[in-house]
């Protein structure tokens, strides 16, 4: 395990040159302090958590100094939001100092989140208020934990220093970490700009740095671009899965390497609703739960407008048909990652036709009756093949018990037909349906009471979400539903 005083940096996007990003250094906030550390985050730059102890780890990762090697750059990117193309964007609060390598051979970018204004600040301040830096910390987290591709998040730094956004809030520092944060806005800005010999740099070094195989492709930006949509595709199925809301799917917020990537006004859905909107600013829906996997594909078709000039530079009409090739791939990808998880959320070895039939039946119920998602998946581990014995937890989430009572025979059926063994399919059942998961209220509580200097909560909250799939004596209350108040939440970009 390393200290932080051996935590050695460089910066292989850096050394793209400043076509793709502009060198600036973090403002620190005033008296920074550490809020909260990741022991598995740390994990995977070799970072002894106990240094978490230490002031030196304050000083090194809140801005104040620069660790080793570090050349802190905010990158350049474009976007698409709410539809939207905006020809300019970047890392606005954002600043990337490096990447550290752990003894695997792993690289993982550090970026300070709220450290400061940057060129792309726009008319923001640069800063990151307690409030979303708790809400992002704990949702990168909790999603590693449930198994979903995802930024990291090392820790957290609070300080007294005031940001205004619709009040007066305390600031604070959020260190991210990611393979890369190179996003489908990165492209987009060099294909409107019309610096196609930018797109070859900047694909060729996703290649180089995290697809080495593709270089062996015949056609390896054709590859790339095959590989983005398949990751893309596979990570929003794993959203749909686990009843997550993204609420602000724009390009600039699509990451290359298929992980999700700025959790901002997100959701996990309480009571299952397929037009859950999460984000009170998306005033139209665009990004609500059931159109998050057909805004994946309209992103995607974003992404390979973009890399056009990739795929056949001599020959429009030869790449928009590459293109469209690929983009074909995007549903059948989604389909079977969705199909086969929600397989395994019900516990069926094998799929068979007619699964599918049953799974939205089950939606269609618990949508009329607002059952909440998750509960719902984990109390059908308990329910037997052989008889309704085991059906009372599921069932009485159900206004009309009756519903599920219809339901649960066609399941039972099914069971049978496989000869499921209840206590096995119980334990796999367990494994993918989560009995813990970040909803809104519980960050809203810690969020409290950090902004009144306790910070003990963030803590509790992070162990429960890094265990999401066990039973964890004393913490039942974490997999409540949300009380009167906490059904009324309401989070927005500002979020």
């Amino acid at each position: 395990m390393r200290t932080i005083d051996q935590l050695q940096l460089t910066n292989s996007f850096a050394a793209l040159g400043e076509a793709f990003h502009t060198p600036v250094r973090p403002t620190p906030l005033a008296d920074p302090r550490l809020v909260s550390l990741s022991h598995a985050a740390a994990a995977l730059i070799d970072l002894d958590p106990r240094e978490a102890e230490r002031p030196e780890l304050v000083r090194r990762l809140s801005g104040l100094e620069l660790p080793p090697g570090a050349r802190p750059v905010a990158a350049l990117y474009a976007g698409h939001q709410f539809g939207h193309y905006v020809p300019q964007l970047g890392d606005g609060r954002a600043i990337l100092l490096g990447e550290v390598t752990n003894e695997r051979g792993e690289r993982w970018e550090l970026q300070l989140k709220g450290a400061g204004l940057t060129p792309y600040s726009r008319d923001g301040d640069g800063r990151a208020v307690l409030r979303s830096t708790i809400r992002e910390y704990l949702c990168s987290e909790a999603m590693h934990a449930l198994g979903i591709p995802t930024t990291r998040a090392l820790c957290l730094f609070a300080s007294d220093e005031e940001v205004y956004r619709k009040r007066i809030e305390p600031g604070a520092i959020l260190v991210r970490m990611a393979p890369s944060h190179v996003r489908f806005g990165s492209f987009e800005v060099f294909f409107y700009r019309g610096h196609h010999d930018r797109l070859e740099t900047l694909a060729s070094y996703l290649i180089a740095h995290h697809f080495p195989a593709l270089a062996e492709a015949p056609e390896p930006h054709l590859a790339l671009l095959e590989e983005v949509i398949r990751l893309t595709a596979e990570l929003i199925a794993r959203w749909q899965l686990v009843g997550f809301a993204h609420g602000v799917m724009n390009t600039d917020n699509m990451s290359m390497l298929g992980l999700t990537l700025d959790y901002g006004p997100y959701g996990f859905m309480d009571a299952f609703d397929p037009g859950f909107v999460c984000n009170h600013s998306d005033r139209w829906g665009r990004y609500a739960f059931d159109r998050q996997p057909a805004i994946g594909l309209w992103n995607l078709t974003c992404l390979a407008q973009a890399m056009l000039p990739l795929l056949d530079p001599e020959n429009g009409e030869a790449a928009a048909e590459k293109a469209q090739a690929a983009l074909a791939g995007y549903q059948p990808s989604f389909d079977r990652a969705y199909a086969a998880g929600m397989c395994a959320k019900l516990g069926l070895r094998e799929e068979r036709a007619g699964d599918m039939d049953l799974v939205l039946d089950l939606l269609r119920r618990m949508a009329t009756n607002r059952v909440d998602y998750t509960n719902l998946f984990r109390a059908l581990g308990r329910v037997r093949s052989d008889g309704p014995e085991g059906d009372q937890a599921a069932r009485d989430l159900f206004i009309d018990r009756a519903a599920f009572d219809q339901w649960a025979g066609q399941y039972r059926q099914r069971l049978r037909a496989e000869q499921s063994k209840d206590p096995i399919r119980q334990r796999g059942m367990d494994r993918v349906n989560p009995r813990y998961v970040l909803r809104n209220y519980l960050a809203q509580q810690a969020i409290e009471r950090a902004e009144q200097g306790d910070y003990g909560e963030v803590d509790r909250l992070l162990a429960v979400l890094s265990r999401p799939f066990d039973e964890q004596e004393g913490r039942a209350h974490y997999a409540a539903e949300p009380p009167e108040w906490g059904r009324a939440l309401a989070v927005s970009c500002s979020s």
